[in-house]
């Protein structure tokens, strides 16, 4: 097999042991508390299954994560592996993040919802240019309302007072 079919078959591989894992120690840090979402290959959740008046129905989300007894949605969130990543591809990634997570927060402050964002990346493109100072500011855009965690940050970022708040 050529390195190109090679690379097309491990494609994504990454992100779905990203997701798998997450999901994972999400569940092990908090048994009681309801996460939904596929934990590797799967059809990605439409923001009109959470809220059946959002403005963008077919706005994919990777995951859900609802309160105990699941009457309010605590995050949703967005998971990716950036293995090499730069330039015009760093931009257009923090830049979607951005984009994305302005229109859920104000969806969600629009119908007084506690609901916040939580992006999941992980993997060496993190490590290129200015991609993290890019992340720490769009942390900063929504403060208390989005984390920006690699899976190394999930058991000490990551709390069930900041879900709740």
């Amino acid at each position: 097999m050529n390195s190109i079919n090679r690379c097309y078959k491990d494609r994504g591989k990454k992100g779905y042991d990203l997701t798998e894992r997450f999901f994972t120690l999400f569940r092990s840090q908090f048994p009681n508390i309801p996460i939904s979402g596929p934990e590797r290959a799967g059809k990605d959740i439409l923001m009109s299954s959470i809220f059946r008046d959002y403005p963008r129905p077919n706005r994919p989300v990777d995951f859900v994560i609802h309160s105990a007894d699941r009457s309010e949605v605590l995050a949703i969130g967005l998971a990716r592996y950036d293995s090499d990543r730069g330039g015009a591809q760093e931009d257009d990634r923090t830049g979607g993040y951005k984009s994305c997570a302005d229109e859920i927060l104000s969806y969600a402050r629009e119908h007084g919802l506690k609901t916040k964002l939580i992006f999941i990346n992980d993997g060496p493109g993190l490590l290129l240019g200015s991609m993290w100072d890019d992340y720490a500011f769009l942390e900063s855009s929504w403060p208390g309302k989005i984390l920006v965690l690699t899976l190394r940050m999930v058991p000490v970022r990551l709390t069930s007072d900041w879900l709740y708040s």
